[in-house]
């Protein structure tokens, strides 16, 4: 499949899932990514129990992302009102801000289980793509594997238990 060619927006799991397997380079030069404030926040955290490989330099993170948005009180508000699922805060200001887009040009990656049913119950299931189809479009070979829920296999599987278990 051909990459993709708007804006793909990326939560705080899948930048440290291309940083601990050494592929975030081509995923940035492959796609316009974006991200929200608090999940370039959470990359920062914790760094002193993660391994030196899944490190993120928050200066090249953000010199190689398109866009980090910040998100609104009233951004925040919508997406509440909309009752989903509980979400982490990098997830619900990464939300917060896609609903608000303008353009309809957007994907999201992101693997957590809460997100993708946000995804789904708001009419998004089309937009949500998993790490390993944003990498094998853009034809890169991983040096080393993906963590099962970042795979197209797991992606899929998921996407389709929601959607049987929302009944939609």
């Amino acid at each position: 499949m051909p990459p993709h060619s708007g804006p793909v927006l990326v939560d705080t799991n899948v930048i440290l899932e291309c940083h601990r397997t050494g592929s975030w380079r081509a995923l940035a030069n492959g796609y316009c990514l974006e991200t929200t404030e608090d999940c370039v926040a959470e990359t920062q955290a914790g760094k002193q129990n993660r391994e030196r490989r899944t490190e993120v330099d928050e200066t090249r993170l953000r010199q190689a992302l398109g866009a980090v948005h910040s998100v609104s009180d009233r951004q925040l508000a919508q997406l509440l009102l909309r009752q989903g699922p509980a979400l982490d805060r990098g997830e619900e200001s990464l939300w917060a801000h896609a609903i608000d887009r303008e353009d309809d040009t957007w994907l999201l990656a992101g693997p957590d289980k809460a997100s993708l049913r946000y995804g789904v119950l708001l009419g998004y299931r089309d937009r949500l793509v998993s790490l390993e189809r944003l990498l094998g479009d853009i034809g890169h070979r991983l040096r080393n594997r993906l963590h099962e829920a970042y795979t197209e296999a797991w992606h899929r599987r998921a996407l389709n238990d929601l959607v049987l278990e929302l009944r939609l």
